[in-house]
């Protein structure tokens, strides 16, 4: 069994389309200027709430957004590629992986399903296949207000229920070896927790969050097998990330104070005959600096295991000094691995 590093961020930009260029995304990757940091094999980002207008919906689904184009620039300098995009109207989810494992990647695919009463809210997803293993990834925006648990959990199940992807051995989301859900998933702290937002800030101030986390939507309905009880999630060890004055790290208290930006994962561990699938979880943030939205950005980091075939590592892409004469990228096929003839595969997925 091989190691896997994922990194993933999601973050309510509140339809705003520029950020702070004294605070570049930089932080929002975890990454500093060196270039020669250790890196995470994938990247995942989720966003919601990207500002989109009926009439951009041609050029919202042909070029990427403004956040995913600056996103994109800073990773392709890190020898990342865009594996794949999908938007449904606000909801963006892009997955991004270092160059040398992009031939290992196979059976991509990307949907969405919208959720309630207008479909504005919903659900993006992409799923893959890479060294033996298939990984889903989920953004979700799920219904919004102190009072609507219940079609917060519709949602959900309607997620679960209606999504549907093209490879028929992992057609639903729990088909999947490794699942990661992420997004604005909207929970709040229970209805019965009767603390005024103000109330509520003293206790965060006082660093008394293990109290809050107590009445918190997410954490009682996965104890009580409601929703999301298919998957895990570390305790967040930082405040809420919701509702903030935009523009600064103050509480806005025309909501009460809670921990709607989450990110929770699954593995279907004993799914192969003496192989065990595992998830091991590194870190788990918010990003306080982020100012420009009334929500502040989560990101969370994971080691999985994968199972490398037999067919992994037979090709190479040659760019820069390596490809010598040319701009293009060029393949090349290291023959040690294999003998060309006994290849009988499909190396382009």
């Amino acid at each position: 069994m091989d190691n896997l590093s994922l990194y993933l961020a999601t973050y309510n930009v509140g339809t705003n389309d520029s950020f702070d260029q004294s605070l570049p995304l930089l932080d929002l990757l975890s990454l500093s200027e060196e270039k020669n940091e250790k890196l995470p094999d994938f990247f995942v980002i989720g966003l919601q709430e990207v500002k989109s207008k009926p009439m951009n919906r041609l050029l919202d689904a042909l070029f990427d957004d403004y956040w995913t184009y600056a996103l994109r620039n800073i990773l392709d300098e890190r020898g990342y590629v865009k594996l794949k995009s999908i938007r449904l109207q606000g909801l963006v989810l892009s997955v991004f992986t270092l160059r040398k494992h992009l031939l290992n990647v196979r059976e991509i695919d990307a949907e969405y399903t919208r959720t309630g009463k207008w479909g504005i809210k919903g659900a993006v997803c992409i799923r893959l296949n890479i060294y033996g293993c298939s990984i889903c990834f989920v953004n979700s925006h799920l219904a919004a207000h102190d009072f609507n648990l219940k079609d917060r959990e519709a949602d959900y199940n309607n997620i679960i229920k209606d999504l549907e992807f093209h490879v028929e051995e992992t057609s639903k989301i729990f088909c999947h070896d490794y699942v990661f859900w992420l997004g604005d998933l909207n929970f709040r702290l229970t209805s019965d927790y009767e603390k005024t937002s103000e109330e509520i800030e003293r206790s965060i101030l006082a660093n008394d969050l293990r109290t809050l986390l107590e009445r918190d939507e997410l954490r009682y309905c996965i104890n009580k097998g409601r929703s999301f009880s298919e998957f895990t999630e570390q305790e967040p060890d930082f405040a809420p990330t919701f509702k903030f004055k935009v523009g600064t790290s103050d509480y806005d208290h025309k909501r009460r104070p809670a921990w709607c930006d989450r990110i929770l994962h699954r593995v279907n561990s004993n799914k192969y005959e003496n192989v065990t699938l595992k998830v091991d979880q590194l870190s788990y943030k918010s990003h306080p600096s982020y100012m420009i939205s009334d929500h502040k950005p989560v990101s969370a980091e994971f080691i999985i295991k994968i199972t490398p075939s037999m067919w992994c590592n037979l090709t190479k892409f040659l760019v820069g000094k390596e490809a010598k004469n040319t701009t293009k990228p060029i393949i090349k096929l290291l023959k040690k691995y294999l003998p060309i003839k006994k290849i009988g595969l499909d190396c382009s997925g």
